[in-house]
């Protein structure tokens, strides 16, 4: 209870309404141009060329780590960044077409996977889910 009433929680809000996903690259504005041109992801300018990009909606998965592997200076887990599609055989070629590489398809339990290079030479990755998603709860 707050000194001037009790606080009233909205019905139906959530305490998480969004993520921010943060990538870092050896070139940034290569990569962000990528985001623009490339994916055609619709952005914000917050000034001096930060763009942030607007997301598909997004499902977060938490898996086991590997022993060997830290945690960022500031604590943060390690994470990656798969980009979901219906059909990754026609977006490899969509990508394709643009000179976008991309490494061969894997067959995985849980999808179809291929890797992303961007301009930085980063890769990013992208799949075609056969497992259900939780994106569109």
């Amino acid at each position: 209870m707050s000194k001037g009433g009790s606080w009233i929680r909205p019905y139906n809000r959530r305490m998480i309404n969004a993520a921010h996903v943060l990538l870092f690259s050896a070139n940034p504005a290569a990569d962000r141009a990528f985001f623009l041109d490339t994916l055609q992801l619709p952005h914000v300018d917050v000034g001096h060329g930060w763009l942030i990009f607007k997301l598909p909606p997004s499902e977060v998965a938490v898996h086991p780590i590997d022993p060997d592997t830290t945690a960022a200076a500031d604590g943060t887990m390690p994470a990656s960044l798969y980009l979901m599609c219906e059909d990754v055989g026609e977006t490899i070629a969509r990508l394709q077409a643009q000179h976008v590489t991309c490494s061969p398809v894997k067959t995985e339990q849980w999808g179809k996977v291929t890797l992303v290079s961007l301009p930085s030479g980063a890769k990013i990755g992208l799949y075609e889910p056969t497992h259900p998603t939780a994106h569109g709860l």
